[in-house]
């Protein structure tokens, strides 16, 4: 580095007293007269430090007011800064520099600068030979890294193509050298792109030194590509009559000599005499190389009044290079914040009447999914794509957006509903396709992914219905990326895990089960990590496997499982009535060890409560560590994590972890993700997916989630569990009513799936209607416990009258709903839900005042006791003596501060599906209550009736079977419940209702 940029380097880096007035420059260099020969001015040479001192003189320093313009740039920056890191503290601008060769010069600089302004700086070196290739390779590689916020070239000449140079996400060229940069300056769009800093520097030098550069003429001599258009806009702009030239120009002499200012973009060829310039011309040196990092100043030897100026373009550049990368931040955390997007909505064409879901799917083509999600802000890098129309959403992007105010947070509930469902999943797609392709508001779907079990059995899909319902339909209801998949695999490891060890343990003397737990590998024995939190758990603190006593081998080598009280079973998203209850162990390879089992259907699993509820990768494999499968023979629970399988689990979860991205028929985005039911789980989509959303739409955006069953089941333990989970609060409630379903609670004929309506559904009944609405209003009052403002959205249906509706909504505001609003999203979509979302909006305004129902250190009796009666209306609670026992245990075991999920039948408030309306004074008979230590909830069993929602079922239970093809290892006794009867009719939803329920 020359000695000029050393001493104004040190200079910039000492303490300086605040600044003064502006002040003006002493004139650029100029040319004194002919003579000067190849050692003037114009030489080509770089500067040594000890040829500065012989033209300047021992000691001698930049003129002040040259190193104050490059202090103020700094200065300017480091405050606009500082400013940025009071709202976002951990916010620092990172500026990478690509440099391809051994010349560090600018690294130097930059650095130096980066450091004074309070940036960081990375340098990415690559070999001097790197091909084109090569280079373009690492600048799509970190345009891509959301912590770099300006890319800078520093890379031979011979490699500055135009495919390298708009390599460059134009936000990220600090440089200005991208094509849409430099149209944007040229255009007049300064303020939108970055300027070449050695433009500016050349201009803002020329000003400063009190030329007035309005009718000069200047020539740029030898500039090229970026440089000199950006010289030549910014000159122009001035007032200046600009011309630009090369040096074999061959009318070069002339034009030097008409030039009032030049500007050298390359050094002088030595035939070029300076005699050709003018005494008293204006000349500046650009030919310090910023994108090859060469410096190629010239004049070693210059008149003592001259002063060279290449050292304060260079220097400068680089300040001015540091503050459009401040720039670059700025920009870069605005758009953090809330912005509308730029989504390109779907247009729908409804037809009359509706055609049937699946026709109205394949209609519409959905937008590739990786435009939609460039248009609601992911990273390239945050996706990965499955197929056109979906992708999963990497948990990285929580990390970018960990400073973004989240958006509103607004469920979809229900009242009771009939056993064909009310439109839950409908009206949440309705609404956000309303908010976002009809009001231009950000918002966003997430939904639970259906069970393949009831999508083939009567319950159908959950992708919506009608004009409002996720594509590609097919897509979501069968397999979606295999999260599913993923659990079962994950489940049936561990059950095969339980029975292998409770085998070899019946077969094997401690010694030898020791040993093949902790095998001699090259000679050595060592524990696992996960080993070693057994010792601990033990209280065994030894670290080294052979100083263990006998006692404490066995200790360590043995479970000692009770097969009776295992509770892990297998599982299979197939509904198989013939594997309610099966016999394990029957082949002559299991030794005699035979216990009876079954199978569960594949969303039941604790696995998939555990993925809801998740909020990390490392909190997953926590959850799954903890999940007890069953107790020893001294009654101690048994988990996944003593077993040893806690990281196999957590791999084959690794990519279920992940939201998955889908849209509806408008073109808006939906989170489909997790998909526990609401009976012995707590029926939401995953908090990962919730909290990507709020972040996603920004601060003014709305994030719509779905709770299965009605509110007294699903909106109780969203707000009990997932929101004591999660920590988010919510904003506003959507409570789902239709008139069938109010019939029905006013004391209609009974609802069948598969059996067409009676006619008091079908035609107007004012009273059925009126006596219904108890369900309603204490629907209504089951929220305003937890302080959430409710809004009420009439599911239409073609055979509801005016009259009716009207009623509804007139019920349910004096009820104390924040509004009423009829829905006719199912017939034309988002526009048939301008309404709800107008109404949804207005309530998120008002301030929530949240709370939850219960306080977790309360005894579990005395939690169940206040759901059983706040919520669902009960006199009193009974236990049976099994319940009770239970209760005890999972006290003494340390579970006791859990949050409570009753499982219960959804088709009443109370435990008997055929009390409709609002039964009072009734007992809750609590029969049993088992645990999801990993999910992290203790789950009651109400009654005998342990019920299945729209996304899943408990039971592998359906109208269907599944024909032959499972094979399992050993031999498998199947249909071990007691005879079963195959119900092969066809059962087919009815067509009064318009939603895909």
């Amino acid at each position: 580095m020359s000695a000029r940029l050393l001493l104004v380097l040190r200079q910039l880096r000492r303490p300086q007293p605040p600044p003064g007035p502006p002040r003006r420059l002493a004139a650029p260099c100029r040319a004194l007269g002919s003579g000067g020969g190849p050692e003037s001015l114009l030489g080509q040479r770089r500067l040594q430090d000890g040829q500065v001192r012989s033209s300047r003189g021992r000691g001698s320093r930049p003129p002040p007011a040259r190193a104050a313009i490059v202090r103020e740039v700094i200065q300017n920056s480091k405050e606009v800064l500082s400013l940025l890191q009071e709202k976002n503290p951990a916010f620092k601008p990172v500026l990478a520099v690509i440099q391809a060769g051994n010349d560090n010069l600018m690294q130097e600089i930059n650095q130096n600068l980066a450091e004074e302004a309070g940036l960081n700086i990375t340098h990415i070196c690559l070999p001097p030979d790197s091909s084109e290739d090569e280079i373009i390779d690492e600048i799509l590689k970190t345009n891509e890294d959301t912590r770099v916020h300006g890319l800078a070239l520093q890379i031979p000449g011979n490699s500055l193509s135009n495919k390298v140079l708009n390599a460059l996400k134009p936000e990220k060229d600090v440089d200005g050298v991208t094509d849409i940069n430099l149209g944007k300056l040229v255009r007049g769009d300064a303020h939108e792109c970055f300027v070449s800093p050695v433009a500016r520097a050349v201009v803002e030098l020329l000003e400063k030194s009190g030329i007035n550069l309005n009718g000069k003429k200047v020539l740029v001599v030898g500039a090229h590509g970026s440089l000199e258009a950006a010289v030549q806009c910014l000159l122009q702009r001035k007032g200046s009559m600009t011309m630009s030239c090369q040096w074999e120009t061959p009318q070069l002499q002339s034009k030097l000599h008409e030039a009032n200012i030049v500007v050298l973009g390359s050094p002088k060829p030595e035939e070029i005499p300076l005699a050709w310039i003018q005494p008293g011309t204006t000349v500046l040196s650009c030919s310090h190389d910023f994108l090859s990092g060469k410096l190629e100043c010239g004049s070693p030897r210059v008149h003592s009044s001259g002063l060279i100026v290449e050292d304060d373009v260079s220097l400068l550049a680089a300040a001015l290079r540091i503050q459009n990368v401040v720039s670059s931040g700025r920009r870069w955390l605005r758009e953090q914040q809330y912005t509308r997007w730029r989504l390109h909505c779907l247009k729908l064409q409804p037809l009359s009447p509706v055609p049937s879901d699946i026709e109205i799917s394949r209609r519409q083509t959905p937008k590739a999914v990786d435009v939609l999600a460039k248009e609601i802000g992911l990273l390239a890098d945050e996706i990965e794509i499955y197929g056109k129309s979906k992708a999963k959403v990497c948990l990285s992007v929580l990390e970018r957006l960990k400073d973004q105010a989240d958006g509103k947070y607004v469920l979809v509930a229900g009242i009771t509903p009939t056993p064909l469902g009310e439109g839950k999943s409908t009206v949440t797609i309705g609404l956000v396709q309303a908010l976002t392709a009809h009001l231009n508001v950000n918002s966003f779907a997430c939904l639970r992914q259906p069970s393949q079990g009831p999508t083939f059995g009567v319950k159908g899909g959950a992708a919506g219905g009608g004009y409002a319902q996720v594509i590609p339909m097919e897509e979501f209801n069968l397999h979606l990326t295999g999260d599913i998949h993923a659990i079962t695999a994950a489940n049936n490891l561990l059950a095969a895990a339980i029975d292998t060890r409770i085998l070899h343990e019946n077969t094997q003397a401690d010694k030898a089960l020791y040993n093949r737990l902790v095998p001699l590998v090259n000679g050595v024995r060592a524990f696992s990590e996960i080993q070693l939190a057994r010792l601990k758990k033990l209280d065994i603190h030894k670290t080294d496997p052979s100083t263990l006593t006998d006692e404490e081998v066995s200790r360590f080598a043995r479970l000692n499982i009770d097969p009776s009280t295992i509770t892990w079973q297998r599982v299979l998203d197939t509904n198989d009535r013939f594997l309610r209850k099966i016999t394990i162990g029957q082949a002559s390879t299991e030794k005699g060890f035979s216990r009876q089992a079954q199978f569960d259907i594949a969303v039941a699993s604790e696995i998939m409560a555990v993925l809801a509820l998740t909020d990390s990768l490392a909190d997953m494999k926590e959850r799954l560590g903890r999940m007890v499968v069953a107790s020893d023979k001294n009654g101690q629970p048994v988990t996944a994590e003593d077993l040893g399988v806690t990281g196999a689990l957590t791999v084959l979860m690794k990519d279920a972890i992940k939201p998955n991205l889908m849209q509806t028929l408008e073109g808006t985005p939906v989170f489909v993700h997790a998909g526990p039911f609401a009976n012995i789980a707590h029926g939401n989509s995953s908090v990962l997916a919730d909290k990507i959303a709020l972040k996603l739409v920004g601060e003014e955006g709305f994030v719509v989630t779905e709770a299965g069953f009605g509110a007294d089941i699903g909106m109780e333990k969203f707000f009990n569990i997932k929101c004591r989970a999660s920590g988010l609060v919510p904003n506003v409630v959507v409570l789902v009513a239709t008139v069938r379903a109010l019939k029905m609670h006013g004391g209609g004929p009974s609802v069948t799936a598969g059996v067409p309506l009676k006619k008091e559904y079908t035609e107007e009944n004012i009273q059925l209607v009126a006596d219904g609405c108890c369900n309603l209003q204490k629907q209504i009052q089951i929220a305003q416990l937890f302080g959430v403002p409710v809004v009420v959205a009439v599911n239409i249906f073609r055979t509801d009258t005016r009259a009716e509706i009207d009623l509804v909504c007139e019920l349910a505001k004096r009820a104390g709903a924040f509004d009423a609003v009829p829905c006719h999203h199912w017939s034309v979509g988002g526009k048939g839900s301008v309404k709800l979302a107008r109404a949804v909006r207005e309530a998120a305004s008002k301030r929530s005042r949240f709370q939850f129902l219960y306080d977790v250190q309360l005894p579990i009796v005395e939690k169940i006791r206040t759901i059983a009666q706040a919520v669902y209306g009960a006199k009193d609670i009974e236990l049976s003596p099994e319940a009770q026992s239970k209760i005890e245990r999972y006290t003494q075991q340390g579970f006791g501060n859990l949050p409570i999920c009753m499982a219960k039948t959804h088709l009443s408030l109370s435990h008997q599906p055929d009390k409709k309306g609002v039964p009072r004074g009734f007992i809750l008979p609590i029969t049993d209550v088992r645990a999801s230590i990993g999910a992290g909830f203790i789950y009651p069993l109400v009654g005998t009736n342990v019920p299945s929602d729209g996304k899943s079922s408990v039971l592998l239970v359906s109208p269907k079977t599944v024909g032959r093809g499972l094979c399992f290892r050993g031999k498998v006794q199947m249909g071990s419940a007691g005879p079963e009867s195959l119900d092969r009719q066809e059962r087919q939803r009815s067509r009064g209702s318009p939603q895909g329920m």
